[in-house]
């Protein structure tokens, strides 16, 4: 009993999140770390199948895992550790990138009785907790969706592009806009409304480079600059925030709340002011929007709607 008490409080203190599994997948330990990357705690999640609680992993295309690709099934089958890279749902709406490793459980006479899994914070969490110190010691902070105001993104698209433009580098720049959000505030309420805002928010600023500029431009429309980037990598990038956005969701008073956003996406022209590639990109994302939403639409190449 001792022994387990000690190493229940070492994982208990280790910054990743833990948990064991049975052969059904049933969760049998859940430490501090996954109750901190998740929003879950030990007891929202031991005693359930992890294919049963609201995590519900997918990869960055998107694709639901648990019933067609998940490492702790394919683990528990064959014995084999297996390592991947997906996204987790948190509790607050938003989705979480983590690498996940996972290893078998041996019991007696070798036998598979269950499975680890250890998962840690592919976001680059402490470039983004640095970048909120900073913008919140210099106003620059967005209160609703805690990521960067408007007047912080103007002045750092603007310098970013100036560098992208010394360098020599490609400089993309995404306008978001959130899916019929009058509909969700009228249907759901303005709370629900602003919970839906921060979601969309998080999932944006966690799956973004620390070189990047993520930033609520107003309203419901969000703003990405993205450096050192080509036309292809741009779009997948647009895509990828579509599809992450378009799978999380918030539990509202009518139960569960998805969204989609609309997109336009472009490279900023050489000699080109923002205001300009801005205007570009506000009348792409309106084509998303006449195309039927949930899309993103480039001047590059226009076929890449979803």
């Amino acid at each position: 009993m001792q022994n387990e008490d000690f190493y229940r409080e070492l994982l208990d203190n280790l910054y990743d999140g833990v948990y064991f599994v049975d052969r059904d997948r049933r969760i049998t330990y859940w430490n501090r770390g996954a109750e901190r990357l998740t929003g879950y705690t030990s007891a929202d999640s031991v005693g359930k199948c992890c294919w049963n609680t609201p995590l519900r992993h997918v990869d960055g295309e998107g694709t639901p895992l648990c019933h067609t690709a998940c490492p702790l099934t394919a683990t528990i089958l064959d014995g084999q550790p297996r390592q991947a890279d997906v996204c987790l749902h948190h509790r607050d709406g938003h989705r979480v990138p983590v690498i996940v490793r996972v290893s078998p459980i041996r019991g007696e006479g070798g036998k598979i009785v269950g499975a680890v899994e250890v998962f840690s914070d592919n976001s680059q969490t402490v470039a983004a907790l640095s970048l909120a110190d900073d913008l919140k010691r210099t106003s620059c902070l967005d209160p609703l969706t805690e990521i960067a105001n408007r007047g912080y993104c103007e002045q750092a698209l603007q310098s970013t592009l100036e560098q992208s433009r010394r360098m020599g580098w490609g400089f993309g720049l995404l306008f978001l806009d959130v899916d019929r959000f009058k509909s969700v505030n009228d249907t759901h309420g303005h709370d629900t409304g602003d919970r839906v805002l921060r979601m969309v928010a998080q999932t944006l600023a966690k799956n973004s480079r620390p070189m990047d500029v993520v930033g609520r431009w107003g309203g419901e429309e969000f703003v990405v600059g993205l450096a050192q980037i080509s036309e292809m990598e741009m779009l997948r990038c647009a895509q990828r925030y579509r599809i992450l956005v378009e799978n999380s969701y918030v539990e509202g008073p009518r139960g569960k709340l998805q969204v989609t956003i609309s997109i336009g996406a472009s490279l900023v022209r050489s000699q080109e002011t923002l205001e300009d590639a801005f205007q570009r990109v506000d009348a792409l994302m309106y084509e998303s929007k006449r195309a039927g939403r949930n899309r993103v639409s480039s001047d590059w190449a226009p076929s890449a709607a979803a």
